[in-house]
């Protein structure tokens, strides 16, 4: 078993990262409400491989560029790239081959936090 079972991005506007995020992976996020706490949840089915996350706005949650990184999987980084862009949000490393692993980029989502993309 892989050790991760789940991610939380910070944000400090849940609707523009909500938005954001929709824009970039082309998927609808689910907000939920947990009084002090506000998620946007990714989608995520149960016996696949990967697994589920949210953005979160909570105040002991501040957005990062300098802190854990989280990468998603896609099938294009060229194309995601350019949805990160003209959402507003920086290509900080471009699709760069990390040998037989595949290939990685990074950017900056609409929060300031620093994310990867990976494809093999």
């Amino acid at each position: 078993m892989n050790p991760v079972i789940w991610f939380e991005i910070p944000v400090a506007d849940i609707d523009r990262a909500k938005s954001f995020y929709e824009a970039v992976f082309g998927q609808n996020l689910t907000i939920v409400d947990m009084e002090q706490r506000q998620m946007a949840m990714f989608s995520m089915e149960m016996g696949v491989p990967g697994i589920g996350g949210a953005l979160v706005k909570e105040e002991h949650f501040v957005p990062s560029y300098a802190g854990t990184m989280v990468y998603f999987t896609v099938t294009d980084i060229t194309e995601t790239l350019s949805k990160v862009v003209a959402s507003k949000g920086k290509e900080i490393i471009p699709k760069t081959s990390i040998g037989e692993y595949g290939f990685c980029a990074y950017f900056e989502d609409s929060e300031g936090n620093r994310i990867g993309l990976h494809t093999m």
